[in-house]
């Protein structure tokens, strides 16, 4: 027989974490081999693209690198680089240091971008909440990886 009583139970994502547990949790976030980076490799690659990752010499470190065509492909996750859609939402506590540090996040982006541009790099950003619509963003990835 089913517990009655375990509807009552709080969801485990809406307890308040204690500073110990938070920190651990966003340690956890891990820079490289995210989830969203992996779908849209895998895309490109089905479609027959290849491509190198993480470019340490190229200004941001792009996820995805096709040198031949002096293309670069950013795939940013929504909430790290204040995106404004619905993943994104600046944590209540700590405000001080969040609001200030995901806008110096937008910041160095923009500065990464105009670099490359400088530099004759063509880029695209893919947003996390993006990823979920595969048809069209494989049509994005296409019209982005063949026009000159």
């Amino acid at each position: 027989m089913r517990n009655q009583s375990s509807h009552q139970l709080p969801d485990r994502r809406r307890m308040k974490k204690s500073p110990e547990e938070r920190s651990r949790m966003m340690r956890a976030i891990k820079g490289r081999d995210t989830g969203p980076e992996l779908v849209v490799r895998s895309i490109a690659h089905r479609m027959g693209y290849r491509f190198r990752l993480y470019r340490k010499d190229l200004p941001g470190t792009p996820d995805l690198v096709f040198v031949s065509r002096r293309k670069v492909i950013f795939i940013h996750g929504c909430f790290w680089h204040a995106h404004g859609c619905k993943l994104t939402r600046v944590p209540t506590s700590n405000r001080k240091y969040w609001v200030p540090k995901l806008q110096r996040n937008r910041t160095r982006d923009e500065k990464n971008l105009a670099a490359l541009t400088m530099e004759g790099w063509r880029y695209l950003v893919i947003w996390e909440c993006e990823i979920r619509a595969s048809e069209n963003l494989q049509r994005r990835l296409k019209n982005f990886l063949d026009e000159y």
